[in-house]
């Protein structure tokens, strides 16, 4: 009888593991904003093991050549599952792979690319901010996503690099990449689909989430009106729902980060301290957000010390 138990046991457990790895290798789904144009929503949360990284939009343009992917997401597993996205609808080889910044959950998944024969493209900084901080990233996730989905990245920079503007061509169908000052980060790249005139704007657009600042919020301020002069009819955010009308996408960004910069100029006038703006700036927009108690105080600390060399 024991051997018996021990038997169903190991079969449960065999098959929980087989639904798992299925699961984990099934098609990512993804939805076909325009033709040829599809794109994968990620959840609006923190990074998790149980939801494998899987928090961003990612997506994948596919030309009569071949096929651009568009971000890879916030783990192997999540990579791997948009390459087999791609193998769902093309055989098409896969020419580039996009990195619009250096965040992890944007680049987690490269490794399910390498060795495909895909370019890794990316802003010029995208090399030395991974150099930079790519360890950093592998160590603090390790507490975050857990070890066994560190141990499959691999940080991989680009090979080929955007200082302004730059054109790839997927055959009967043209990408323009453009570089931009340092805003949410020091590497932000947005790519326009000119066919269909759908951008992918990376982090420089979010959605319900938070924005966040890793990079200079008067950059971000001061970006925002060549952003919306971009000549596309919707946007993929890098958070939050797909798609949208542009450049009206852009308004609750804008309003947040114009309150923000209200309140701390404010409070750097009053004399307070980071930790009191901490406590109330930006705060009259905190039910327009999810993730704000995330990121808020985060936000109010980049912010301040730039205006805070205004006084």
């Amino acid at each position: 009888m024991r051997w018996l138990i021990a038997a169903l046991i190991a079969a449960l457990a065999f098959s929980m593991q087989s639904a798992l790895c299925g699961e984990a290798m099934s098609p990512l789904p993804v939805q076909e904003i325009a033709p040829g144009l599809f794109v994968h929503t990620g959840e609006i949360a923190l990074m998790s093991e149980e939801n494998l990284g899987d928090i961003a939009n990612i997506g994948l343009v596919i030309g009569d050549k071949g096929v651009a992917v568009v971000d890879t997401g916030g783990s192997v597993p999540v990579g791997e599952r948009l390459l087999a996205a791609i193998r769902a609808r093309t055989d098409k080889p896969i020419l580039y792979v996009i990195n619009t910044h250096e965040h992890p959950d944007h680049v987690f998944g490269n490794a399910a690319f390498d060795g495909l024969g895909a370019t890794f493209v990316g802003h010029r900084n995208l090399p030395r901010a991974l150099a930079m901080r790519g360890e950093f990233y592998l160590k603090a996730f390790r507490r975050i996503i857990g070890d066994k989905l560190v141990d499959q990245v691999k940080i991989i920079p680009p090979t080929l690099t955007v200082a302004d503007r730059m054109t790839l061509d997927l055959g009967g169908r043209t990408l323009e990449l453009q570089a931009w000052p340092p805003a949410h980060t020091d590497c932000d790249l947005t790519v326009l689909d000119t066919a269909t005139r759908t951008l992918f704007a990376g982090d420089l657009v979010f959605v319900k989430h938070l924005p966040i600042i890793d990079g200079s919020v008067k950059g971000w301020l001061q970006d925002l009106p060549a952003l919306a002069r971009v000549p596309a009819v919707r946007v993929i955010p890098g958070h939050g729902p797909v798609g949208l009308p542009w450049p009206q996408a852009l308004d609750s960004e804008r309003a947040y980060f114009e309150g923000l910069a209200k309140d701390l100029k404010m409070s750097i006038a009053k004399g307070e301290p980071v930790d009191k703006a901490e406590t109330w700036a930006g705060q009259s927009q905190r039910d327009d957000w999810r993730l704000f108690d995330d990121y808020n105080r985060r936000n109010v600390t980049a912010a301040y010390s730039e205006f805070e060399w205004d006084q």
